[in-house]
């Protein structure tokens, strides 16, 4: 059981990056995705969410109107759509699945992958 974060790079304040979430083992479709995203000397902090149930999605206040998070079932991947990116979105960024979660929140969720690095700088 594996995720593979990946997608990240250095790119410029306005830019876009897409970030992947690979599963190997499980089927992703019957979990919750989230990425969650930590910058140096900061919390880790929900950044968007796809729920099992609904494919709802659900997004930090930080990043609505700019991220966009979808899952393809058939290439079992979850993708986030990062626009009009910013320094502060700097920070390495997680996907993780869980079957009972709390979203946002990083509680619930049983699988982590290892993170990509996302840099936002002129």
């Amino acid at each position: 059981v594996q995720l593979q974060a990946s997608g990240g790079g250095l790119v410029q304040p306005g830019g876009s990056l897409r970030l992947s979430c690979a599963a190997s083992g499980f089927t992703l479709a019957y979990y919750d995705i989230g990425w969650f995203r930590q910058a140096p000397g900061k919390e880790r902090e929900g950044v968007a969410c796809i729920s099992r149930r609904d494919g709802g999605t659900f997004y930090a206040d930080s990043v609505k109107g700019r991220f966009t998070i979808s899952r393809d079932n058939a290439k079992n991947t979850v993708y986030l759509q990062m626009n009009s990116l910013k320094p502060e979105d700097t920070a390495v960024y997680y996907c993780a699945a869980g079957f009972n979660t709390r979203c946002l929140s990083d509680m619930g969720y049983d699988y982590w992958g290892q993170g990509t690095q996302v840099t936002v700088s002129s």
